[in-house]
C-alpha cells in the first residue's frame, strides 16, 4: 500500500466517524516517541559497551604497571596500586550511584573494582608471605570476592554484581574442590574435566531458573556457557586413540542429541547451535581416530560429508519448526 492509498484510507475513516483527530495525533505522537526511544536505547547500549571496554583497559594498565615496575615498587605502593585501587573504585561507584544520570557510569567503576580485586588480594597475600599458588589460597580469595559481590547484589540489584557472583562462585567451586582432594589448581586434568561437567550443568540450571524472573536476560548467556563447558568436558573425557575412553566416546553422541532435543523444549538456539557444532566435532574426531588408512579414509570422508549435510538439515528443521 503506497502513501496516497494510506492517506485516502485515513480520510475515509474520518468521514465515517471511525477515526478522530485526537486518535490520529496520539498515534503520531506515540510513533515519534517510540522512534526517539529506540535511538536513545541504541545510544545507551553503545555507551555501556564503551564504559566496560574502558574499564577493561584500566585493569590492563594497572596490571602492566605492576608487572613492569614490580621490583622498583615498595610493598605499600604495590598494595595501594592494586587492592587500594579496587576499594577506591568500589566506593566511587557507590558515590556515583547517588546521581540518577550516572547510573550506568557507576557500573563501570564496579566493573573495574571487581577485575582489580583478585590481583590486589593476591599481591597483598604474596607480600604477607602466603603461597598464592595453592588451592586453599585460591579458595579463600574466591570466597572473599563471592561474599562481597553477593552482599552487594542483595543491597543493590545491579547486573554487574550478579555477573561477578557467578564468576567468583564458579572460581570458588574449582578452588575448593581441588583443596578438598589436595594438590594445586589444574594439577589433575581428568578431575578438572569432571568438574567442568558439573559447572556446565549448574550454569544451565541457573539459566533455566532465571527464565521467569527479571534476570531472564542472562538465561541465553548461561545456557551458552553451560552447554560449551558441558560438551567440551564430555568430548575431552572421550580422549583420543590409543588412550580413548570408550564409555565417553559411546555416550557423547547421545549427549549431543539430547542437547539438540532440549533446544525444542527450552526454545533455546544456544542448545541447538552448540549441540550441532559439537556433534560435528565428534564426527570429525571419530573419523580421524579410526578411519585414516587405506580406502577407508576416502570412503569415510564421503560418509562424513553426507552426515554433516544431514546434521545441518536437522538443525535447520528443528530451528524452523520448533524454535523460530
Amino acid at each position: 500500500m503506497n502513501k496516497e492509498n494510506i492517506i485516502n484510507r485515513v480520510i475515509s475513516l474520518i468521514r465515517e466517524g471511525n477515526l478522530t483527530k485526537e486518535e490520529l495525533l496520539e498515534a503520531y505522537d506515540n510513533s515519534i516517541a517510540s522512534s526517539k526511544q529506540d535511538v536513545l536505547n541504541k545510544q545507551s547500549s553503545i555507551s555501556n559497551i564503551l564504559y566496560y571496554i574502558g574499564g577493561g583497559i584500566v585493569f590492563l594498565g594497572i596490571s602492566i604497571f605492576i608487572g613492569t615496575n614490580w621490583s622498583e615498587l615498595n610493598n605499600f605502593t604495590k598494595i595501594i596500586a592494586t587492592l587500594g585501587t579496587s576499594v577506591m573504585m568500589y566506593f566511587a561507584g557507590i558515590l556515583l550511584a547517588q546521581y540518577k544520570n550516572m547510573e550506568k557510569v557507576c557500573d563501570a567503576f564496579y566493573f573495574i573494582s571487581a577485575l582489580v580485586a583478585p590481583l590486589g588480594i593476591f599481591v597483598t597475600m604474596d607480600i604477607a608471605g602466603i603461597d598464592t599458588g595453592t588451592a586453599g589460597c585460591h579458595s579463600a580469595v574466591a570466597a572473599i570476592l563471592l561474599i562481597v559481590n553477593v552482599m552487594s547484589y542483595l543491597i543493590d540489584k545491579r547486573n554487574v554484581f550478579f555477573i561477578f557472583s557467578v564468576v567468583f562462585g564458579s572460581w570458588f567451586f574449582f578452588g575448593f574442590t581441588t583443596f578438598i582432594v589436595g594438590g594445586r589448581p589444574f594439577s589433575d586434568w581428568d578431575y578438572v574435566k569432571y568438574r567442568w561437567l558439573a559447572a556446565g550443568l549448574t550454569h544451565m540450571i541457573m539459566g533455566y531458573a532465571l527464565k521467569p524472573t527479571d534476570k531472564k536476560f542472562f538465561t541465553r548467556y548461561l545456557y551458552s556457557f553451560g552447554v560449551i563447558e558441558f560438551l567440551t568436558a564430555a568430548l575431552c573425557l572421550g580422549g583420543y586413540s590409543p588412550n580413548q575412553n570408550f564409555f565417553w566416546e559411546l555416550t557423547f553422541p547421545g549427549i549431543t542429541f539430547g542437547v539438540i532435543f532440549l533446544s525444542v523444549y527450552l526454545k533455546s538456539r544456544a542448545f541447538l547451535i552448540f549441540g550441532t557444532i559439537y556433534l560435528m566435532f565428534y564426527i570429525f574426531k571419530i573419523t580421524g581416530e579410526y578411519f585414516t588408512s587405506g580406502f577407508g579414509w576416502a570412503f569415510s570422508l564421503i560418509i562424513l560429508g553426507f552426515t554433516l549435510m544431514g546434521v545441518g538439515y536437522l538443525a535447520f528443521y528443528v530451528n524452523k519448526k520448533y524454535i523460530s
